[in-house]
């Protein structure tokens, strides 16, 4: 297949198209560079330092090229500060969205695969949470992905836009040269090694009076391969059906004071932890129930265990801090 990846220079993005190219298949990145580096865009892909704000460019991509799908990963992707700036988010999340599918539709291209987010839920009423779940996000952020869930919706309806939507959890880990970096660092798994290697003096845990068994927010965490293995049997899965809707997590839950235990055995360090405030925005519990996901795309985690996943982050980290020397 010949696909383009927008995004492509990201930790997500990059890992997709990553194991696109090591499966065989052709890839055009897109990216602006704005939260990432041009040495973190893939070998062996033809890059294109663009906006996907930029309709013009875009559509001459995508007629210069016949593209099998659209893999659209470029976003803003953090809750925190979309409370901040609100207004950054839906300009960059949902009006660059609309920009990217008004491109695609006046070239015929005609499949997609969104990456989406559990944000779309807000705090849900159930766990695990299904597809079929209220859909009332607590931060701009995930309204922003939800706003352009319904024009996913709109297009397939009216224009024969053929797309999946992958609503995922946190996603963590790291393929043996590429893990999750970001500038600047909020997620914490990252920020959690940062601490084991000394690069912080403690992790900060926002919260611990929600009602969880141990008082902190509980997330459902996603190896990134996992979730790149999704992708690909999304795109593949569009040849069936014209649109789908999955949940991406392992169907069970950890809090944060339960990964960070879980770092301190796999790093072997004391990671000192400090209680602050509860952040605006942050649901209690976001657990994935993922069966859409299995019975629709064949789609099964291979690594759903969170001391694995921690253990290719902490190699990888290692790894990355040593290379900078």
């Amino acid at each position: 297949m010949n696909v383009l990846v927008t995004g492509g220079a990201g930790y997500i993005g990059g890992t997709v198209a990553t194991l696109l190219l090591q499966a065989g298949h052709t890839v055009v990145v897109v990216d602006s560079l704005i939260h990432a580096k041009r040495n973190e865009v893939p070998a062996g892909v033809e890059f294109v330092d663009a906006d996907i704000a930029d309709r013009p460019r875009l559509e001459a991509l995508l007629r210069e090229q016949k593209f099998d799908g659209v893999l659209h990963f470029a976003a803003l992707i953090e809750a925190g500060d979309s409370m901040r700036v609100p207004e950054v988010y839906f300009r960059n999340n949902t009006a660059a969205t609309l920009a990217l599918l008004e491109a695609m539709h006046a070239t015929g291209t005609n499949n997609l695969v969104f990456s989406s987010t559990a944000a779309v839920y807000g705090e849900p009423e159930a766990v695990p949470i299904p597809e079929t779940a209220r859909l009332q996000p607590t931060n701009p952020y995930g309204e922003s992905k939800l706003l352009v869930e319904y024009m996913l919706r709109w297009f397939n309806q009216l224009h024969g836009l053929r797309y999946a939507s992958l609503r995922y959890f946190n996603v963590a880990g790291a393929l043996p040269h590429r893990g999750e970096a970001h500038e600047p660092e909020t997620h914490i798994i990252p920020l959690i090694l940062d601490v084991a290697l000394g690069r912080r003096e403690k992790i900060l845990i926002y919260g611990d009076d929600y009602d969880t068994p141990d008082g902190t927010c509980i997330r459902d965490y996603i190896h990134v391969a996992d979730l790149a293995d999704a992708h690909i049997l999304a795109l593949d899965a569009l040849k069936r059906q014209d649109r789908i809707v999955c949940n991406l997590g392992n169907g069970q839950g950890f809090s944060v004071k339960e990964v960070i235990e879980a770092a301190r055995k796999v790093t072997g360090t004391a990671i000192p932890a400090e209680v602050k405030p509860r952040r605006a925005g942050d649901p209690a519990r976001l657990v994935a129930s993922a069966e859409e996901a299995h019975r629709i795309l064949g789609w099964v985690p291979k690594t759903p265990e969170i001391d694995r996943i921690l253990e290719s982050a902490w190699q990888w980290h290692q790894q990355r801090y040593a290379t900078r020397g």
